[in-house]
């Protein structure tokens, strides 16, 4: 009898996950390469049990997932910070939603010719990025370091064109973000945003020589389109990226490099 209602209550719970996964939402995150990536993949084992069936897609710049997500070709994306998002809302006229915090990765300055900023000589290539929010973030990184001074008034976006003292000469070259971990022989650093980092084979912790500080505004999001922002299926995503099991892993895996910000 006890073997008998072992199997009833056995068979119960298969009976269970299969139904489960029968009825399971299936969709689909836009992210970028590298921890938004890895990260994501995390998120998608949590919610799995929790009946959501999430398809993680990679795109390989900062412009296409937000277009993704406005076309409806993806349901959610999890890739960039606040400042870049309310950017491309007022250029691209995209109707989105902010639904959750996910983490801050610290933008850092790398080279393979200088080991100390105060090595840098005169008239040094200096690599940013060619975005308004991530070119502007790395200028004020410069300016908290104090190698130049930005005008008042530029707030979160600041370009070459705002600098009013520049005491070493330094000229900026403007690249594509996901290029600049290939920019070592044409500038004597390049500032690197960390998923870029992390993906060519960088480590922020070991090999950048100087790191934007914990405090900073730019923390990453998970975005929908206005109007999804109530849809169940929202709800799960953001707790299954909230969840003890995800926090863990980007603890373990990447030691102070990316931070959790929920």
């Amino acid at each position: 009898m006890l073997r008998v209602a072992t199997l009833s209550a056995s068979l119960a719970s298969a009976l269970a996950l299969m139904a489960s996964a029968a009825m399971a939402e299936e969709i689909k995150v836009g992210v970028s390469p590298g921890e938004h990536a890895e990260i994501m993949e995390e998120v998608a084992k949590v919610a799995a049990p929790m009946g959501l069936d999430i398809d993680v897609v990679e795109f390989s710049d900062y412009v296409i997932p937000n277009t993704a997500l406005a076309d409806g070709d993806i349901e959610a994306n999890s890739f960039q910070h606040v400042p870049y998002l309310e950017n491309q809302m007022k250029d691209r006229g995209f109707e989105l939603v902010v639904v959750g915090n996910t983490i801050t990765t610290p933008m850092g300055i790398y080279s393979d010719k200088i080991d100390d900023l105060a090595n840098l000589e005169d008239g040094a290539k200096v690599a940013i990025p060619n975005d308004p929010t991530n070119g502007g973030r790395a200028l004020l990184l410069l300016q908290d370091l104090g190698l130049i001074t930005l005008a008042e008034g530029t707030g979160l976006v600041p370009s070459p064109l705002d600098i009013e003292d520049n005491p070493k000469g330094l000229k900026f070259l403007e690249l594509d973000a996901a290029q600049l971990p290939r920019t070592f022989a044409d500038a004597e650093i390049a500032i690197i945003n960390t998923n870029y980092a992390i993906a060519s084979g960088l480590s922020p912790k070991d090999d950048s020589i100087a790191m934007e500080k914990a405090d900073s505004p730019y923390v990453n999001v998970i975005v929908v389109r206005k109007g999804d922002e109530d849809q169940p299926w929202v709800k799960t995503l953001v707790e299954a990226y909230h969840s003890d099991e995800v926090k863990a892993f980007i603890d373990d895996s990447y030691h102070g490099a990316v931070i959790t910000s929920w």
